[in-house]
Parts: C-alpha cells; structure tokens; sequence
C-alpha cells in the first residue's frame, strides 16, 4: 500500500486528519520543516519527511512514492512583518506540491483552503457559488489563500486529480498555537475578554473537518469546493455558549468596531517599528467587520458530511485548553 503525505500533519487539522488517516488504515507520512514543533504527533505510527513547502526538492522526496496527498500546511498568519513570506509559502508552495504531485501521478490530492477565499454574502449566507474578487480580500493571508486557491484549480485543468475543501471554523482539542478563535477560547477562560465586537463565525468540531477532508478524498469531484462547515453564530453567541459550558460569568459590553481598529492600528504599528508580533493585528480587526456565514449544504449532500454539535467541541476546547495551555493549566472548568 502506497503511503499517504500529509503536509502541515503537526498542526490543528492536520493532526486530527492523521489521527483519522491511520485510523482508516493508511500509512502516513508527514511533511515537517526541521524546526517544526511535533508534539501533536507524539506516539503516532507516522513517517516524518523533513521538508519546506518553499523547497521544491524537499518536496518532489516527501511525494515520491505516495498515492494519495493532503496539503493542509499554510503560513497562517494575520500579521507578518514581510508579506512575501506569506506568499512564498501559501502560493508558491502550493504550486510545488501540486507540481510534485503532478510529476508523481499521484491518485488524489485534496488542498485546504479556508472559507476566507470564499464571496461573503452582507446581512446572509454565502456557499462555493458566491462571487468573489482578488480585491475583496482583506490583507495578506486571505489574499495568498486565494491565490493558492487558483493554482489548485489550474492543476485541475491540468488533469491532476485535486478536491479542494474550504474550512470554516474549527474548534476543538490539540489548538497548540492557538488559532485566532482558540485564543478567544483562551481569554475568555482567563478573564481577559472583557468585551466583544459585532462579527459572525460558522464553527465546526475539527474532527468533522478532518472527516471532511477524508470524505474529499473518497467522494470529491476534482476541480470543485467544498465548505467544511456547520453552525453559523454571533461572536456573542459564541461566548454565551461558552459561559453556560464553564459557569463563568457572559461577556455583555459590546465595542464599537473602531475602537478595536484603533487599537489594532496602533499595536500592529508598534510591532512593525520593535519587531515584535502586535496583541492584536489590525488586519484581524478588520476581518471582523465582516459576517462570515456560510451554507455547507454541498458537502452534506455531495460528501455525506454530518458534522456533531459545536457544543462539544467547543467542551473538549475548553478541557484541553485548562490542561495544556500555560495560563490556564489545572484552572478547571468552570469559573
């Protein structure tokens, strides 16, 4: 049995595809920079490659021999001091992947995306069918998803078999960075989420998501987008739900979108003049201007997705998050 690459395997949905992936019965091989932290994978059957997705050669040795490849890696940053890196990883990286996946004929490749390269529909709901514009990106990282998103459906063109899934929000154990909205997870356990602003999210458990990408692989058309997503909420919907799972007391003060782009403004600008990494990054600031509600009937219908409640991933978050994270460890549950 040819063993399956799994690119940015020690990340968040990486990690929990792995899981799946040998659960399924595949051997595993993942794509690490030297530098890569791997605990996520610890005690896992998995081959490791070391590799770079901005090394084209690393790459072409990490594909060979593979049947099948999940290129889940991305720079995932909203600010970053040189953007070109952001670029370099997400757009030209992805174009050595495919490139190597092309030149190994490799049965199937399934690419992360993100639902932030997707059209979003003002005051609604948006799907895969939703016209969007390089231009309405906001910032660097949405805007080198997007580009990637367009090598991947090249390569299509091309004749390499690529499924393309779009996440949207996904919650849940192993967050060891954290994602954005695991940090909201992690401030508002530590009572330093004061207030919240007027922005809408769709959450989905990140074992769904895996499970989405392992759908994408048995049941995907190549070429076409599916939204990996589930239950569209109000931020402040989503911090009433973690109040009533922890007992801790709701989050009522709502700002005023420019006072967090004030904010944003000036701590991103200090980062830029220190070399630091701002609190908060303007560019994640005017994200949240923006409702992100979609619709992932396709998946459903197309793939079988039948995502669980967000009640219990977010659960398992927030046990995970009091165990492991340094600020909360051994504080509990509940307030």
């Amino acid at each position: 049995m040819k063993p399956v690459l799994v690119t940015g395997g020690s990340g968040f949905v990486g990690a929990h595809l792995v899981r799946q992936l040998l659960q399924r019965g595949d051997a595993v091989r993942c794509l690490v920079r030297p530098t890569s932290a791997r605990a996520t994978l610890d005690g896992l059957d998995v081959e490791l490659a070391e590799g770079d997705l901005r090394n084209a050669g690393s790459l072409r040795e990490a594909v060979r021999g593979c049947g099948r490849v999940f290129h889940c890696a991305a720079d995932y940053r909203l600010y970053a001091r040189d953007p070109n890196e952001l670029y370099a990883s997400n757009v030209g990286g992805t174009q050595n992947v495919l490139e190597a996946a092309l030149r190994e004929g490799v049965e199937r490749v399934v690419y992360t995306s993100t639902v932030g390269a997707l059209g979003i529909v003002p005051g609604g709901v948006a799907d895969e069918t939703t016209p969007v514009t390089e231009a309405e990106m906001i910032g660097h990282y949405k805007r080198s998803k997007y580009l990637a998103e367009r090598e991947a459906e090249k390569y299509a063109e091309r004749g390499l078999p690529v499924v393309i899934v779009n996440p949207s929000t996904p919650v849940g154990e192993l967050d060891v960075k954290p994602t954005p909205t695991g940090q909201i997870i992690v401030d508002y356990l530590s009572g330093r989420l004061p207030a919240y602003v007027a922005t809408g999210l769709n959450l989905i458990d990140v074992r769904d998501v895996a499970r989405g990408h392992l759908l994408a692989d048995e049941l995907g058309r190549p070429g076409r987008r599916y939204i990996l997503g589930h239950r569209n909420l109000t931020l402040r919907e989503m911090l009433d739900l973690l109040s009533r799972l922890t007992g801790r007391p709701p989050v009522r003060l709502r700002l005023p979108h420019w006072i967090p782009l004030s904010v944003g403004a000036v701590s991103t600008a200090w980062a830029r003049r220190t070399g630091g990494e701002p609190r908060v990054s303007v560019e994640s600031v005017r994200m949240s201007t923006k409702t992100m509600f979609f619709d992932a009937t396709r998946a459903r219908d197309e793939l079988g997705l039948s995502p669980g409640p967000v009640e219990e991933a977010l659960r398992r978050a927030i046990d995970w998050f009091c165990e492991h994270h340094a600020s909360l460890r051994g504080s509990g549950r509940a307030g």
